[in-house]
């Protein structure tokens, strides 16, 4: 499939008129896994209103007993919800403003055509995920989607439009364009705003993501040899839930037609170049540690390994934002209050999370710790790594400059290489999209991961 044909203009569900839209928008379900407290206090701010949080899986929950009752109590919410007209509709793109801060970081809905994604290491195809995509996280998320009438998208997507000629043009008139919504977000989220594009603006934003496909034009930016397969769109978060989406209309695409709803995916795209938009770490927090992970780094490194004991987790954090060099850095928090930035010399990985990932995964199954969580934010990691029987290394920023010609050259980042912003920064459900027929029948499909 050519780059220039897997997008189109999106039909959207939007809450009707008179919800409380700052009860309506949670955030991403993949936030805080940590951090129950924060869910319970979601649902404390919600009660009884009408809300996406009804609508999702916070993935908290996922592998707990009453995950299968949850599920179907969410999918019971989406049938309710659209039998008592609490969703509108809403045909064309939408142009999301999120205020954090000062920042105002800007996005385009759009529906993107999950035939022209594949999600494999080697991939090629104009949507590539940015990260790795572990298959087995998968099914959980697909019982999920299986019997649901709706999707709801935490994904963003990068464009990579140094011209600034896709969302930026529509930004600058966005005094003429209606307003759909706007509310202030639970919990520190911030603020978002959308606003509806007419036809001819639609028209003119389809056109620019055509120009921005050129084989040629797309060689040039990447400084890669003419003929390589465009990427037009690289996930930047919500990967396994587009992978999700994948492998659910692969389950399907052969007993429904070809324009069936569930091949696309509605997700936000934001230009990599948009000042507003900023890369943090993802830092790694393992839980029942029972081994001295020090002297497991020493074995794993041998003499290429140096640590630095330091006094606090302010001075570690300055320390590794602050490493140079050729070498990879990581900083090493607990067990208790222990701060030791550790430097690796000659590493074998591009990147500071390729050379410590594979180590976390092979002292988890080691039996080193029981399990390993990924962190948002420098604070929330240095107080959970001080609990009993955690320790957490915290990694250094990916540059917004590196991401996408390394993707391009060298295929998926190691999971969970980077977040595009803090855990509050990340998108809020507020848009929902169908999945369904009116009339199709839900929950008799089966679904199987290609």
């Amino acid at each position: 499939m050519n780059a220039d044909t897997c997008f189109r203009l999106p039909r959207l569900l939007l809450p009707r008129p008179g919800i409380d839209l700052a009860k309506w928008a949670v955030i991403a379900c993949d936030q805080y896994t940590s951090e129950p407290e924060y869910w319970q206090r979601v649902e404390r701010e919600v009660g009884d209103s009408p809300s996406t949080l009804q609508l999702i899986f916070p993935e908290i929950y996922l592998g707990t007993s009453g995950a299968a009752a949850r599920i179907d109590r969410i999918q019971q919410s989406m049938r309710r919800y659209l039998a008592e007209g609490l969703l509108r509709e809403h045909a064309g793109a939408v142009l999301v403003e999120r205020t954090i801060g000062s920042r105002v970081r800007r996005g385009l809905m759009l529906e993107l055509d999950l035939e022209a994604y594949d999600f494999s290491p080697d991939s090629a195809s104009p949507i590539r995920p940015t990260e790795g995509t572990i298959v087995e996280r998968l099914a959980p998320r697909i019982e999920v989607r299986r019997g649901a009438e709706l999707e709801l998208p935490h994904i963003l997507v990068l464009i990579d439009d140094p011209g600034c000629t896709v969302i930026e043009p529509i930004a600058s008139e966005r005094a003429a364009l209606a307003a759909l919504y706007e509310t202030k977000l639970m919990l520190g989220g911030g603020h978002v705003a959308g606003r509806a594009l007419d036809a001819a603006g639609g028209e003119r934003v389809l056109g620019a993501l055509r120009a921005l496909a050129d084989p040629q034009a797309f060689a040039v930016r990447h400084g890669v040899p003419a003929g390589t397969p465009v990427m037009l769109f690289a996930v930047g978060d919500g990967n396994h839930s587009l992978a999700t989406a994948r492998a659910y209309w692969d389950s399907i695409r052969d007993s429904v037609h070809r324009d069936h709803p569930a091949r696309f995916a509605l997700v936000e795209v934001v230009n990599i170049h948009d000042p507003a938009l900023a890369f943090e770490p993802i830092h790694r927090l393992l839980f029942g540690v029972s081994a001295d992970i020090r002297a497991a780094l020493a074995a794993e490194f041998g003499n290429r390994l140096s640590c630095t004991e330091l006094p606090s987790a302010a001075a570690l954090r300055d320390r590794v934002a602050a490493a140079a060099g050729p070498g990879h850095v990581t900083g090493l928090i607990g067990p208790g209050p222990r701060f030791t930035l550790v430097e690796v010399a000659e590493p074998r990985s591009t990147l500071a999370v390729g050379t410590f990932q594979p180590f976390v995964e092979r002292f988890v199954a080691g039996g080193g710790a029981a399990e390993v969580d990924y962190v948002h934010g420098d604070e929330t990691l240095a107080r959970l790594a001080q609990q009993p029987g955690c320790v957490g290394l915290h990694l250094p920023v990916l540059g917004k400059s590196e991401l996408l010609h390394r993707v391009v050259r060298e295929g998926p980042l190691p999971r969970k290489a980077f977040s595009m912003g803090e855990a509050d920064e990340k998108r809020f459900y507020v848009e929902a999209r169908r999945i369904r027929e009116a009339g199709e029948a839900s929950g008799t499909d089966g679904c199987r991961i290609l």
